[in-house]
C-alpha cells in the first residue's frame, strides 16, 4: 500500500488508517456523524492525495478529450473545470473525472484512484494525434476544504477572492505560502468549498496552515467514511458503486455530461440509447421500514420480485433516515414509487425520491 504524504499527519491526530485504492487513508478521526457535520454546518479538511491526475499538453490536447470524453469540452475556457466521464466502447463507464484548462493546448484531468492505470492506459491507447501525456498522480497531494465556512477561514492564507469564486472555476496563485498552487472551487461534499493542488514538498506544510487558519471556525480533519455520507446525501456518485464498466451514463442520469454535439467513443451507441428509451435507471430511495440499504441488497417490486439491486447506501446524518441508490428497471423508477429493500430476509419498504436527499 502507498501512503500519501500526510499519512504521519493522520496517525499523529488518531485516525483510523485502512487500505483504499492502493493508499493507506484515513476513514475517520472522531466519529463518522461528527465529521459529517462539521463539514455541513462549518468547516472541514479532507486528504484525498490519492486522487490522480494527468497533464495532456499540445495542439490536439482538447481533440483527445472530445474523442474519450462524453461532455463537451470545448466550452470550456482558461480557469474553467468541467465534470464528465469516458465511455468504455461496450456503452459503460471507464471512469468519472474533471477536465481542468489551463489554456487551449494545456489541460489537467483528475480521476479516479481506483483507476489510475486504467484510465492512463485507455487515454493513451487513442492517442494517436500526438498528444503530450504526463501522469503526475505522485508528485501531487489533494486537499478538499469543504464547508459553508472555507471561504472565510481560508482567505488569509490567499490573495485569490475566494468569495467570488464561482462553482466549477479554478485559479493557480499563492497559498499558505507556496507559489504557484491550484486552487479549485469544486469538491465532493455539496456543502461548498475549494480543492487544493500542491506539490508533496509542501503538502505538510500547507496541511498545517490549513488547520492552523480554521481555527477560529472549529476545523476538524475528515476521513473517507464522511465523505461517502457526504456525497450521498447529495446523489454524487461513485465510481465502482453507482458507475462503472456496466452502467451507461444515461442509465446513470448522467445525459447532462452526455454531449451529442460532437462525436466521441460510443456517441453513436448512446444515441440510439436515448431514442430507444434506457431499460433501467439510478433512482433515489428513503426507507419508510426500519433498516439500512448496503451495496449489492436486492430491490423488489409490491410483489416480491427482484427489480435491481442497491448500488450505494446508508443512514443519512443529516436527514437521521436511510437513504440509497440503486438501479430498477424504467416501470418502477418513477418518484414516488413505493418499493422493497430485501435487509438480511426481510423486506423492507422504501419509496423513491428526487435528488437530492439533503436541500
Amino acid at each position: 500500500m502507498k501512503n500519501t504524504a500526510l499519512t504521519e499527519e493522520h496517525q499523529k491526530l488518531g485516525a483510523k488508517i485502512v487500505p483504499f485504492a492502493g493508499y493507506n487513508m484515513p476513514v475517520q478521526y472522531e466519529g463518522v456523524n461528527l465529521e459529517h457535520e462539521t463539514v455541513r454546518n462549518s468547516l472541514g479538511v479532507f486528504d484525498v492525495s490519492h486522487m490522480g491526475e494527468f497533464v495532456l499538453k499540445g495542439e490536439n490536447a482538447l481533440n483527445l478529450i472530445q474523442k474519450v470524453c462524453s461532455n463537451d469540452a470545448s466550452v470550456l475556457v482558461d480557469g474553467k473545470a468541467q465534470y464528465s466521464c469516458m465511455p468504455n466502447g461496450k456503452g459503460g463507464i471507464i471512469d468519472d473525472l474533471i477536465i481542468y484548462r489551463l489554456n487551449q493546448n494545456h489541460y489537467f484531468l483528475v480521476v479516479n484512484a481506483s483507476n489510475i492505470q486504467k484510465d492512463w492506459e485507455w487515454i493513451s491507447s487513442h492517442n494517436d494525434l500526438g498528444v503530450e501525456m504526463e501522469d503526475v498522480s505522485d508528485e501531487y497531494s489533494l486537499l478538499a476544504i469543504q464547508g459553508p465556512k472555507a471561504a472565510a477561514a481560508m482567505q488569509t492564507l490567499t490573495d485569490v477572492d475566494l468569495v467570488n469564486m464561482k462553482y466549477y472555476t479554478f485559479q493557480l496563485g499563492g497559498f499558505a505560502g507556496k507559489e504557484n498552487v491550484m486552487i479549485s472551487a469544486t469538491g465532493y461534499t455539496g456543502s461548498g468549498g475549494f480543492e487544493i493542488y500542491v506539490k508533496n514538498s509542501d503538502a505538510i506544510d500547507v496541511w498545517k496552515a490549513v488547520l492552523d487558519a480554521g481555527k477560529e471556525h472549529n476545523i476538524k480533519p475528515i476521513g473517507l467514511a464522511a465523505r461517502d455520507t457526504l456525497r450521498l446525501e447529495m446523489g454524487f456518485c461513485l465510481y465502482g458503486n453507482d458507475i462503472d464498466d456496466s452502467t451507461s451514463p444515461l442509465e446513470a442520469g448522467l445525459g447532462w455530461i452526455t454531449k451529442f454535439t460532437k462525436d466521441f467513443i460510443d456517441s453513436d451507441f448512446l444515441k440510439e440509447q436515448k431514442e430507444q428509451g434506457i431499460k433501467r435507471k439510478l433512482v433515489a430511495f428513503e426507507m419508510i421500514d426500519r433498516g439500512i440499504p448496503r451495496q449489492g441488497y436486492e430491490i423488489l417490486d409490491e410483489q416480491g420480485n427482484k427489480i435491481g439491486n442497491v448500488t450505494s447506501g446508508t443512514m443519512s446524518p443529516s436527514m437521521k433516515k436511510a437513504i440509497g441508490l440503486g438501479y430498477v428497471s424504467k416501470e418502477h423508477a418513477a418518484i414516488d414509487s413505493t418499493i422493497s429493500i430485501s435487509v438480511r430476509k426481510k423486506k423492507l419498504k422504501a419509496v423513491t425520491v428526487k435528488l437530492p436527499f439533503y436541500k
